[in-house]
């Protein structure tokens, strides 16, 4: 017992002094942040652990900024953010561009003719259909598959990846540090001279992508019908991936038009953590970055989504596992109550400790698992807190939710514990420290919240927010949130027969189907 004992001192110990060396002051001694003239802003942290770095690019618009009739178009401009440029990418740009000119003359010719409503002439659509498709082969002949990838590759580059959610696009890699100027000509030049190649390819590729992960998925066909009645008027209704009629229409042009809007430097913020030294970095980033053209940011104000005044559901009857899944509307991150709904995650869903994983999996049986989360399907607009489970062989969705509103009712009517909140916020710093231990990690928390805040020191500040929090917030909060009139439903049923052989869900949080993958870098 003695040796356990000094275990969990030195343990303690340990965090402690970990907690004292991750403060503020610490950071503020190793990050430089900057902005440009242009609008971009530069954040530097310097983490001298191993000659790496890895960075993060954050573009300040998601799917939430997609246009009517385009959904899916921001997911579709990650994809061709890996097809290169002017100068990679292409064996002669001079002559790929009027081809590629040509190729959106002869799209917009025959999507014109296919989308008559009368007097459309079938045998001339297929014959523009044609001119289209000899207009792409022609300016394919020019790519150079994969060039801007393989340069990354070649030069020692790690985890090239990017994703798009409903809030933002992000991209990012590791490379070498003795590869960083590389990096920052590849970064920037991708965003200075973005050429549309094989976008109508690589729209089939997301194409796929959407029948794999959406069409074929019972829980991506639920998670989109949830999203949809839970969100009648804001864009959260539509699916990052888009809606296939929008898959099959938008064009090379209308991406383009999607990056000029969105793509702007002061849309952007761009961070670098790994072995560097942000006085010898700085210029070098302001050198490449400042090409970017001026432009003004764009206005992102959407449509306000009305109180909902009763509970709404959405019922699949699959060949599948059942799954229960509820959202009540809560505000967006900016509210004074973000810190408590932080908790009632923690409280509910944290670890094998967690209520909903003590009642409904251990104690009661009747889920392989349950948990509660904030921030479906984003964060930057109110959007939802939700609870869901996957009930055993031999139980309902209904069971589940039973179980799940009585653990609603004991937040609304009890006082959590004492030793419940000092967990809470000791996970709550244990958790920060998890997310600054690599440098991608590291960059990619540093730019979410220079962005979403203004200031990468809220990262810090949210342990003092949790800190702040008491029982009577988390008892305030949760009467004024789970109410039954702000409560939307999603339910997989099994289907009648539905036998071993059908599709089998899986023990994951149902978020956003789609995101995030590997852009054009697959």
């Amino acid at each position: 017992m003695k040796n356990r004992v000094s275990a969990l001192l030195a343990a303690i110990l340990l965090f402690t002094g970990a907690i004292a060396a991750q403060d503020v002051a610490s950071f503020e001694k190793r990050i430089a942040v900057k902005t440009l003239p242009n609008g971009l802003t530069l954040l530097i942290c310097e983490r001298p652990e191993a000659p790496v770095f890895s960075f993060f690019t954050l573009v300040d618009a998601g799917s939430a900024q997609d246009p009517m009739r385009e959904t899916g178009l921001a997911h579709m401009f990650e994809h061709m953010a890996f097809k290169g440029t002017d100068k990679i990418g292409t064996t002669d740009y001079t002559a790929e561009k009027p081809a590629l000119e040509k190729v959106e003359a002869a799209y917009a010719t025959y999507i014109a003719e296919r989308d008559k409503t009368v007097g459309r002439d079938d045998a001339k659509l297929k014959q523009l259909e044609q001119n289209w498709k000899d207009a792409t082969a022609a300016a394919d002949k020019y790519v150079v598959p994969n060039q801007f990838g393989k340069i990354i590759e070649q030069s020692g580059g790690q985890d090239l990846n990017a994703f798009t959610d409903y809030d933002e696009t992000g991209y990012h890699y590791s490379l070498p540090i003795n590869r960083l100027e590389l990096w920052a000509y590849l970064e920037s030049e991708r965003f200075l001279h973005p050429v549309m190649r094989e976008f109508y390819k690589e729209r089939n590729v997301v194409i796929e992508e959407r029948r794999m992960r959406t069409d074929s998925s019972p829980i991506g066909r639920l998670l989109e019908q949830f999203n949809a009645a839970a969100f009648e008027a804001h864009p959260y209704h539509r699916p990052t991936v888009g809606w296939m009629a929008d898959l099959n229409n938008f064009s090379a042009t209308d991406a383009k038009q999607f990056f000029d809007e969105y793509y702007v430097p002061a849309n952007m913020v761009v961070a670098v953590a790994g072995d560097v030294k942000a006085s010898q970095v700085m210029p070098l980033l302001e050198k490449y970055f400042s090409r970017l053209p001026v432009s003004h940011k764009p206005d992102e104000t959407t449509t306000t989504e009305p109180p909902q005044n009763s509970e709404r559901k959405v019922v699949l009857i699959e060949k599948t596992q059942p799954l229960y899944l509820e959202g009540y509307h809560r505000p967006d991150y900016m509210t004074k109550d973000d810190a408590v709904y932080d908790a009632i995650t923690d409280l509910m869903s944290e670890g094998r400790t967690s209520r909903l994983y003590r009642a409904l999996v251990r104690d009661k049986k009747i889920a392989s698992f349950s948990a509660g989360f904030s921030g479906l399907p984003g964060i930057k607009y109110p959007h939802l807190f939700a609870f869901y489970a996957f009930p055993l062989p031999g139980h309902t969705p209904q069971e589940v939710a039973d179980a799940i509103h009585v653990e609603i009712e004991r937040l609304k009517k009890e006082d959590i514990s004492d030793d419940e909140l000092k967990m809470i916020k000791t996970r709550t710093k244990a958790n920060l420290l998890r997310g600054l231990a690599d440098n991608e990690g590291l960059a990619t928390q540093l730019a979410t919240y220079q962005t979403r805040y203004g200031d990468w020191r809220e990262l810090f500040r949210s342990v003092d927010r949790i800190d702040k929090v008491t029982k009577a917030d988390i008892r305030r909060v949760a009467n004024e949130t789970f109410q039954d009139t702000n409560r939307t439903v999603g339910v997989i049923e099994t289907a009648t027969g539905a036998g071993k052989g059908g599709e089998q869900g899986s023990d994951q949080a149902p978020s956003e189907q789609g995101a995030p993958d590997q852009g054009g870098a697959q």
